[in-house]
């Protein structure tokens, strides 16, 4: 079994449990990604073996790109899995282009989310990279033994709807699950005033600008509460925040910036109020985490991003891009402490049903055991 992914913590985050799954089951799990100058000793520790890869999230270099297409062709000839599971944009396009090479037996897709390409309709740079994916997707989803997971419906019907997938190699997961030992249900804290949340890669496609001016809004209007603002920027995305705007909003006294994180459970726990007002998501799992921790939850009313809710009893649902409506509803849960607190609670109910690791694991190896039934009848 192999997996390919943009980068190592990822692949902690939001695949491992999958991963000692399968393991359990007798297979040799291997895990391919970049590295840059070091590695992960968690590999090591789970009995997980690494490869590298020259992967580059950000870059557009035809050399390189085509450096890491063949540079997994070599690596699937090498290791001749049994299955390669495919997670994120880059590695589901060169790596089904390079099984095709390499005629490995089964392939798994992620789409984790169509992303800031296919956000942006307006520039032409945009228009044109969204070409070259569609046409590096057909090609990718055209193997005879394989599955292609989407995190929401949104995606998985405009996939299928404009003939880019076949019905029957769809299926739908929703998100990365998360462990409700870990996220546990915690009464909110009395502390006053109330802690807001958001918890993300710096990213303009997260609504970070938005939440900014979402909090200007509720200065001018004299509502009290605390702004957390957690994650770092990604110099390799072409729409990350700089340094120099988090500085600036500290120094504004905008937020408080908690920089990137590990004890994420703990922040929640913490908080009053998580919110997201990003532009697209595949599904976003700081709002899983968020409704396992019995937080009330703000998002927008987008691809992903709505298929984490249920608007009105565990979170609110506004537009995209709408700073005004985002103040509006941050404001009505920091008044009214009662509505926060009931919709936090419908919110863990939530998690329980749909979003515990347990469910997703499970949806996972019995689309790996259909593949690989399938497999050793071609």
């Amino acid at each position: 079994m192999l997996f390919v992914v943009n980068d190592q913590d990822y692949f902690f985050s939001h695949r491992l449990p999958i991963a000692l799954a399968i393991k359990e089951k007798g297979f040799e799990v291997h895990v391919a990604c970049h590295a840059g100058t070091w590695v992960d000793s968690r590999f090591e520790q789970f009995g997980l073996i690494f490869q590298k890869l020259p992967f580059c999230r950000g870059g557009l270099n035809p050399f390189n790109e085509l450096k890491t297409i063949l540079a997994l062709v070599r690596l699937f000839k090498r290791l001749q899995p049994t299955l390669i599971h495919l997670v994120a944009m880059k590695p589901v396009l060169y790596g089904g282009v390079a099984a095709h090479f390499a005629r490995v037996p089964a392939i798994v897709s992620a789409v984790t989310g169509l992303g800031s390409i296919f956000v942006d309709k307006i520039s032409r740079k945009s228009a044109f990279i969204r070409r070259i994916i569609v046409f590096l997707l057909k090609i990718s989803f055209h193997h005879n033994n394989m599955r292609v997971i989407f995190q929401n419906e949104d995606d998985l019907r405009f996939m299928v709807d404009s003939k880019r997938l076949s019905s029957d190699k769809a299926r739908l997961i929703k998100g990365s699950g998360v462990d409700l030992s870990e996220y546990k249900m915690v009464t909110e804290s009395s502390e006053h005033p109330p802690v807001v949340a958001m918890a993300s890669r710096l990213l303009r496609d997260k609504g970070v600008f938005e939440f900014v001016a979402a909090i200007r809004i509720l200065r001018n209007r004299e509502i009290q509460a605390r702004f957390w603002l957690i994650g770092s920027p990604d110099d390799q995305n072409p729409s990350s925040i700089s340094f120099d705007d988090v500085s600036n909003w500290e120094n504004e006294a905008i937020i408080e910036y908690l920089g990137f994180r590990n004890d994420i459970p703990d922040l929640f726990s913490k908080a009053h109020i998580v919110v997201l007002p990003s532009y697209r998501e595949g599904m976003p799992k700081c709002l899983l985490e968020a409704a396992a921790c019995g937080r009330a939850i703000v998002t927008t009313n987008v691809a992903g991003c709505r298929d984490t809710i249920e608007p009105g009893r565990t979170g609110i649902l506004i537009n995209p891009f709408d700073s005004i409506a985002l103040a509006d509803a941050l404001e009505t849960l920091i008044i009214d402490s009662n509505l926060r607190r009931s919709m936090g609670i419908a919110g863990r109910s939530l998690a329980e049903k749909e979003f515990k690791i347990e469910k997703i694991v499970d949806a996972h190896l019995h689309i790996y055991d259909e593949l690989i039934n399938l497999a050793g009848k071609i």
